[in-house]
């Protein structure tokens, strides 16, 4: 279609007749509301390092796609997707039990957050991409380290990694969007832009709405770090157990946690 309208194979110059399928079908790919069914059944039949694969490493190539159509995209239709994926990111993880659909569900509405800024700032959504990937690839290495899949499993971390335990907790919160942590940045700055552009109550909505994924961001938080025994921390601690250096898990977690000072420099160098 856009080779019979300009002449050219050129995605810059996409037509409006030809940017609508084209868009449906990275958000089939990302994994976008109502697009979605795919991505939490196929996360949760795969080991963890695919599931980490799956919800960052592909997600690159289309969303780098999506943002050079995002002048050529449907305002409205970019708007409702992107409020519609937040919704479902929100309610479909709330009765979740399994740790992969839980992430599957919150990469769905954290990509409709990067969505509904899309057409407005296309830097506020590459930003949110990359904290959402550093958050993301964080939170599965740790539960990779702690060998975990479910929600019952977690309240046994403590004992076996106390110092792990406590920084996920805390990358927990971060994916939920709590200040000091990264993951305020992302939805400040496009609550921002949000309000620059007028559109109020797209962001009302959003910030509502987003309080639904908070629930069960802040569930696994009180699973992992206040369902213990009441003893000393030294009498839960295994003894003489393996210690695994995991440089990458402690990168990932720091960046994940505490970046939120270097905001504006990210966003000068975007």
């Amino acid at each position: 279609i856009n080779t019979w309208a300009f002449g050219e194979w050129d995605i810059l110059s996409t037509s409006t007749l030809s940017s609508i399928p084209l868009t449906i079908a990275i958000w089939m790919k990302l994994g976008l509301a109502p697009l979605h069914f795919w991505m939490p059944e196929v996360l949760q039949g795969v080991p963890l390092m695919t599931g980490l694969i799956l919800s960052t490493w592909q997600k690159i190539a289309p969303m780098s796609l999506l943002i050079q159509i995002s002048q050529t995209t449907n305002m409205t239709l970019t708007t409702t997707i992107g409020v519609a994926s937040v919704l479902v990111g929100g309610w479909g993880g709330i009765n979740q039990t399994q740790l992969r659909k839980i992430m599957a569900f919150s990469s769905i509405g954290h990509l409709g957050w990067m969505l509904i800024i899309l057409k407005m700032n296309p830097s506020v959504t590459l930003f949110n991409f990359t904290i959402y990937i550093m958050m993301t690839s964080a939170l599965f290495l740790t539960l990779m380290t702690m060998n975990v899949t479910k929600i019952s499993q977690i309240s046994t971390a403590w004992p076996k990694t106390p110092t792990l335990a406590a920084l996920s907790m805390l990358s927990l919160l971060s994916l939920g969007g709590l200040p000091p942590l990264s993951g305020f940045a992302p939805k400040l700055m496009t609550t921002l832009e949000l309000t620059k552009q007028n559109a109020l109550i797209s962001a009302g909505t959003i910030l509502l709405l987003s309080l639904l994924a908070l629930f069960f961001y802040i569930r696994l938080t009180y699973t992992m770090s206040m369902t213990m025994a009441p003893n000393l921390t030294s009498s839960q601690t295994t003894w003489r157990s393996k210690l695994n250096k995991s440089p990458m898990v402690a990168l990932t977690n720091l960046l994940s946690i505490a970046i939120l000072p270097m905001t504006s420099t990210i966003m000068i160098l975007l």
